[in-house]
């Protein structure tokens, strides 16, 4: 591009050509004051210069360079500033909501305090009124003899059983895990950093000179900018503040100080705990899975090993029937022609075979009133 035309695009702020890069650059590469200065002097001696001294040149006729670039470079970044901040504060004020309103989690809460009451009864720990949140995070370390299961498994398993509603309070706190990771101070500082070029900006656009060039829009653009970006700000602090008050309620609920605990920890807390008692939840239903399994596979044995000590003491009592005689081989004959039925399949004598050729011998004899031979009658 020409760097007349650069210039031109400049003072225009015309935000179709002009990239975050593209001024990012022009600022990181812009000599110091005094230098350019000293190039406006070789103007009459431009066609002589090389490029980089043209270049220096050319940018020297637009006033107040320096200030033009960064004030244009915060309106191309400031969209994205906004989109670093909200999202950040809508995260955690979700998440005080979330966690302020969650009859679960509260249930769950007061099963914890119970279940330690318990435990630490007869001790100075007895009785106690309440806990600090981050004394959820460390159930898991109080393991049972068998240094199997902990204290964390032991509830995920009572509120199975005896609170199923319980178990649906990770689903009722969504925004926990992205409010552990927002920085409160960071917020603050971010908010601080923009509200001071806001503030720069509107100084700048007071004091501008009156502009030399028609195609000079600096101050025109940047008027209306400053108008839309201070309305975005003051949605920011609004909703920053309302943030802010929220973690100081659910500090005073929980009793604990929102100075010293910060936003990232009390919910880093939270969301550690969370994924710790949906993990307990599983290897409870592993641990079961694999005790059914055993209980199976033991009931199997057993019923293997009854059914070979069955067969073995019949094979032990034949062996000793077999001994006694010959009457119990003849017995175990005819029960085995019985279960065949070989005792029901009867053979045909003698006798019956000379009946049958008597009868059709008779049949087939001369009838001797008629004198004709007699027509053997159907059998059926």
């Amino acid at each position: 591009m020409p760097y007349p035309e650069i210039k031109n695009v400049i003072l225009e702020v015309n935000e179709e050509v002009l990239t975050e890069s593209m001024i990012s650059n022009l600022v990181k590469q812009l000599p110091e004051g005094d230098q350019i200065q000293m190039l406006a002097e070789f103007k009459d001696e431009y066609n002589e210069l090389a490029e980089p001294e043209q270049f220096g040149v050319v940018m020297s006729t637009v006033p107040r360079l320096r200030p033009r670039l960064n004030a244009i470079l915060f309106k191309l970044m400031f969209n994205e500033h906004v989109e670093n901040i909200k999202p950040d504060i809508v995260s955690v004020t979700a998440a005080c909501e979330e966690v302020r309103k969650s009859k679960n989690f509260s249930t769950l809460l007061e099963i914890t305090l119970l279940v330690g009451n318990f435990m630490n009864a007869g001790s100075r720990n007895a009785g106690a009124f309440g806990f600090e949140i981050g004394f959820l995070c460390k159930l898991k370390d109080t393991k049972s003899a068998d240094q199997k299961t902990t204290l964390l498994h032991f509830l995920a398993e009572t509120c199975e059983q005896d609170y199923p509603d319980v178990l649906q309070f990770p689903d009722e706190m969504v925004h926990v895990e992205k409010a552990s990771r927002v920085s409160a101070e960071n917020l603050q500082k971010n908010l601080g950093q923009m509200k001071k070029q806001i503030s720069d900006l509107q100084k700048d656009i007071e004091s501008f000179p009156p502009p030399t060039d028609d195609k000079d829009k600096f101050v025109e653009k940047m008027t209306i900018f400053v108008k839309e970006a201070q309305e975005q700000y003051t949605k920011l602090c609004m909703m920053h503040e309302n943030m802010v008050s929220l973690f100081d309620e659910l500090g005073q609920y929980y009793v604990f100080n929102p100075k010293k605990v910060s936003i990232e920890e009390f919910f880093l807390d939270l969301h550690n705990f969370r994924n710790m008692f949906v993990q307990a939840l599983k290897e409870n239903q592993k641990r079961r899975e694999a005790e059914e399994k055993l209980r199976r596979a033991k009931l199997a044995k057993e019923k293997a090993e009854k059914e070979k000590l069955e067969k073995q003491q019949k094979r032990e009592q034949l062996i000793d029937m077999n001994a006694e005689g010959d009457e119990t081989g003849v017995m175990d004959s005819l029960l085995e022609a019985l279960q065949s039925g070989a005792a029901f399949r009867r053979k045909r004598g003698p006798r019956q075979d000379s009946l049958l050729s008597l009868s059709e011998e008779e049949e087939q004899a001369p009838d001797l009133l008629t004198g004709k031979l007699a027509v053997p009658l159907p059998r059926c």
